[in-house]
């Protein structure tokens, strides 16, 4: 009889990519559930998994709300405990975040098998309180950030997860004639990457050949359409939801934010990026993601307090123009990313999983 795994995700795009990609690794040799909160269901294909909700709350500063979100969080505990009880669930993995407190609250209570993931490069702290009660912990590095040394035999390397089709995409192209700058803010703080950069952008229009592919959401498409219009401005603006990939692969360099999905998917795809960090991001992680990947020589880094007219201009057309770093680059992207395949991080996957 297979084992019943249940992949705990939810909240960000961050967490919920990789818990669908850690869902299609082990699918095939495991019977394998989805559980999200109610704002992680936006990122899942309702048609594909059978998702669980488990609607954590998070917690307030407001010490009057306090009291009931931890009567909420002790309800949705007893409700993870009955589930994993009907389900007979024998491993849990989560990705991380508050959204998954009840579930490995309630597996430890069960005495189920933990295994966390942490993408970025600064412990996060729902991974952090349950450290010690996990059997292993996939990461990409083992130089995080917070990390106890007393539980540093708990990591197990792997690559970064990416979706399969990346591994069927064709890489980014060189600079040419044309530049297809790709924007990208993430799910969270991209309403700076809607106005900020404009400038930047029309200087950039005047001088080269450009056009943009830029995410967005729906309250945003039309002021966007509307002023690359105005600007007579080549574009495609796209969503959450559409193949990133695709865009990836057409881009010659990027804007981005440092979430630890994205910029794998871009190290991958050999697409140059500069990455502007989420400043309120927790515990600054996506600074240190972006300074892993710089510590590779893989990207430029643009911190949000430099972001002005001028700043961002400069960096862009600086890259433009010195071809020689613009390919080292890409050439250290390839070199980082060249054990990374399917089938390998599914080999690992499932043999630390029947191992433990």
């Amino acid at each position: 009889m297979k084992k019943k795994i249940l992949v705990s995700t939810g909240g960000t795009g961050g967490h919920v990519v990789p818990g669908t990609i850690f869902y299609e690794h082990l699918k095939d040799s495991f019977d394998v559930y989805i559980s999200s909160d109610q704002r992680g269901t936006q990122f899942l294909n309702k048609q594909k998994y059978n998702i669980e909700i488990i609607n954590t709350p998070k917690l307030s500063k407001n010490l009057f709300l306090l009291p009931f979100q931890l009567f909420l969080i002790l309800y949705l505990t007893v409700k993870s405990f009955f589930f994993l009880k009907r389900k007979k669930i024998d491993i849990l993995i989560s990705t991380g975040g508050y959204m998954t407190l009840p579930l490995c609250i309630a597996s430890k209570v069960l005495n189920i098998k933990i295994f966390l993931f942490e993408p970025n490069m600064v412990l996060g702290r729902a991974n952090r309180l349950f450290l010690n009660f996990c059997g292993k912990i996939f990461c990409y590095s083992d130089k995080i950030k917070n990390f106890p040394n007393k539980f540093i035999n708990k990591i197990i390397l792997i690559q970064s997860l990416l979706r399969k089709e990346f591994y069927l995409t064709k890489p980014s192209g060189d600079i040419d004639k044309q530049i297809n700058l790709l924007i990208m803010g993430g799910s969270q703080g991209a309403q700076l990457f809607e106005t900020a950069i404009n400038d930047s952008i029309i200087k950039l229009s005047k001088k080269y050949k450009l056009r943009i592919f830029q995410q967005t959401n729906f309250k945003n498409y039309k002021n966007l359409k509307n002023f690359y219009s105005t600007n007579n401005i080549e574009n495609e603006l796209f969503d959450f939801n559409e193949n990133i990939a695709n865009f990836m692969s057409r881009a010659n360099i990027c804007i981005t934010r440092a979430g630890a999905s994205t910029l794998a998917e871009l190290t991958f795809l050999n697409t140059a990026y500069i990455a502007i960090p989420l400043p309120i991001a927790k515990d600054n992680h996506q600074f240190e993601n972006a300074s892993f990947y710089k510590d590779q020589g893989c990207n430029w880094i643009l911190n949000q307090s430099e972001l002005n007219k001028s700043s961002l201009t400069n960096k862009l057309i600086n890259i433009i123009e010195n071809k020689n770093e613009y390919l080292d680059k890409k050439k250290n992207m390839r070199n980082f990313s060249y054990q990374n395949t399917w089938n390998n991080i599914n080999q690992k996957i499932i043999t630390i999983i029947n191992e433990n």
